[in-house]
């Protein structure tokens, strides 16, 4: 332990004498710490410095960035001397094997961003919908719904209401117009939404959302809420096209990503073959 608290006490002068190093320009001197055989050099705190930071942060920073080294390096010494062959021959293949396993991965990547083909037609995601759409069913409610939300002193609130009530495109787009005066909206209801979504909204049961309704209005203290509920879809239904679209386009690109992988390692098999480069005894 006095070793340990002696070689310390060295680190935190030398990484105080750190700017003064800096004036000296022979090779020895560059150097900033030793543990062990290990060195430590001047231009590997190069990068370590923020620009425009003062001495004294920097002292710290460097005193702090060599104590730390120092620890990795004395732990990575007592851990080796401490490791049987086999331990560090394990680690090795697994370094290894990790090494490779990368360097193949980023290969494919590679390949994949070269010649996978990305464009997916509306067809053929209906294809496919059509053929495993028992596969899309729903884990969540989803709803068709509009919803305003308006202060209860608003002037013009009977207005806002029979608008709102409105099937007619003039009314909707009428309530468009005055938008800003509302706290939040969604007029939209030809989307399926999530309905967790909207009940983080509106103060309405999950009850009340499932039916399907032209109107439901309830104020509190905060202000007003208008509710239509076009349409519902419950759990385990399937999923409509609209709505899973997104996910069935991830599905067939990774469908095709698979497919490409598999045809690039047929054909390095069939190339090297050829070539004499691989046989089986």
């Amino acid at each position: 332990m006095k070793k340990i608290a002696f070689f310390f006490s060295i680190l935190t002068f030398i990484s105080c004498d750190y700017f003064n190093i800096q004036e000296k320009k022979d090779k020895a001197s560059e150097i900033v710490a030793i543990v062990n055989t290990d060195k430590l050099f001047r231009e590997d705190l190069n990068n370590i410095l923020p620009a425009n930071i003062s001495k004294k942060d920097s002292l710290i920073l460097v005193r702090s960035f060599i104590q730390d080294w120092a620890i990795k390096k004395l732990l990575l010494k007592n851990a080796t001397n401490n490791s049987s062959i086999d331990d560090i021959n394990e680690i090795d293949k697994l370094v290894l094997d990790y090494k490779e396993s990368l360097l193949i991965n980023k290969y494919k990547e590679q390949l994949i961003k070269e010649r996978l083909d990305t464009i997916i037609s509306d067809e053929e995601i209906s294809e496919y919908y059509l053929l495993n759409n028992n596969n899309f069913k729903l884990n969540e409610e989803l709803v068709k719904v509009k919803y305003l939300h308006f202060d209860k002193n608003i002037i013009n609130k009977k207005e806002i209401i029979n608008l709102f009530k409105s099937d007619e495109i003039e009314d909707l787009e009428e309530l468009e117009k005055q938008q800003l005066s509302f706290k939040f909206h969604q007029f939209n209801d030809s989307i399926w939404t999530p309905l967790d979504n909207i009940l983080l909204k509106l103060p309405f049961s999950k009850e009340k959302l499932l039916k399907k309704t032209k109107f439901i209005e309830k104020q509190d203290s905060i202000g007003l809420y208008l509710v239509a509920i076009k349409d519902v879809l419950n759990r385990n239904s399937i999923a409509p096209l609209s709505y899973i679209k997104p996910t069935i386009k991830q599905m067939i690109l990774h469908k095709r990503k698979i497919e490409l992988i598999r045809e690039i390692e047929k054909t390095l098999v069939k190339d090297a073959t050829q070539n004499n480069n691989f046989k089986i005894y």
